[in-house]
């Protein structure tokens, strides 16, 4: 089993910048698929960004392409979420998701931005972007 800890939320003004930090417990980090979504009050949880085990494959979100980046460092067991020009649409919790079963047998676009395909869910973290 995996437990997620995200941290780095917290207030911005349009056009900042925040990184978000994952830390996840265990020692089979590097064989799980890591993912981030967020959801925004009153709207369904969306794909932000997912990342393959050794970091070589990325996607993202329309919304977030050119302004996030995601990555992973296997030996620290964190996976992070850098955000730049932020936008007060941005405004959401976000959540980091893991997943192994799904992705046994790869990793597709299909597979990275569905919420169902990873097991383990951290609490969240709030990102409130002001305008």
């Amino acid at each position: 089993q995996v437990q997620l800890v995200e941290s780095g939320g917290g207030l911005v003004q349009a056009g900042g910048s925040l990184r978000l930090s994952c830390a996840a417990s265990g020692r089979t980090f590097s064989s799980y698929v890591m993912g981030w979504f967020r959801q925004a009050p009153g709207k369904e949880r969306e794909f932000v960004a997912a990342i393959s085990w050794s970091g070589g494959s990325t996607y993202y979100a329309d919304s977030v392409k050119g302004r996030f980046t995601i990555s992973r460092d296997n030996a620290k067991n964190t996976v992070y979420l850098q955000m730049n020009s932020l936008k007060p649409e941005d405004t959401a919790v976000y959540y980091c998701a893991a997943g192994l079963k799904s992705f046994g047998e790869g990793i597709t676009p299909a597979k990275a931005v569905g919420a169902d395909e990873y097991e383990y869910w951290g609490q969240g973290t709030q990102v409130t972007v002001s305008s």
